[in-house]
């Protein structure tokens, strides 16, 4: 497993690259426009740290600008912690076994959500190209919230 980013939701995008970048002393990795999801993701390393996650993705601070206001409330600011997994389908069997409650599955062979007790969300995405979707995952329902 690889530590990959940290996400959280900005509700103004340059006041918060103010924050990160000019006063913090991070550094802008890259950037994705979504206009059909409407919102941005802006990727942010330490200056230390540049170098390695332009090349591989991490670890970093995913900043997301959702272009419609919305209301963070009950900590929905913070999104979530990544990390990569060899294969996700033996990574989300281990969690279930383990009794971990699979909120999002990984349907797609790619990515999957989990939560700690706490309610904090935790993304896994698959390390090489999706896996082809197999069962029990690409039929199971997602459950709560992630």
């Amino acid at each position: 497993m690889r530590y990959l980013h940290t996400m959280i939701r900005v509700t103004d995008l340059d006041e918060a690259l103010h924050f990160w970048c000019d006063i913090l002393g991070l550094r802008e990795v890259r950037r994705r426009e979504s206009p059909e999801g409407r919102f941005t993701l802006v990727y942010l390393a330490a200056p230390d740290d540049f170098e390695a996650a332009a090349q591989t993705n991490a670890p970093i601070l995913e900043l997301t600008w959702n272009w419609d206001p919305e209301n963070y409330t009950g900590g929905r600011n913070f999104g979530h912690l990544a990390f990569e997994v060899e294969n996700i389908y033996r990574f989300c069997e281990k969690l279930k076994y383990a009794g971990i409650t699979i909120n999002r599955p990984p349907r797609d062979g790619y990515m999957a959500f989990i939560r700690t007790r706490e309610g904090i969300s935790i993304e896994l995405l698959q390390k090489s190209d999706r896996l082809p979707p197999q069962d029990p995952w690409a039929s199971m329902p997602n459950v709560g919230t992630w």
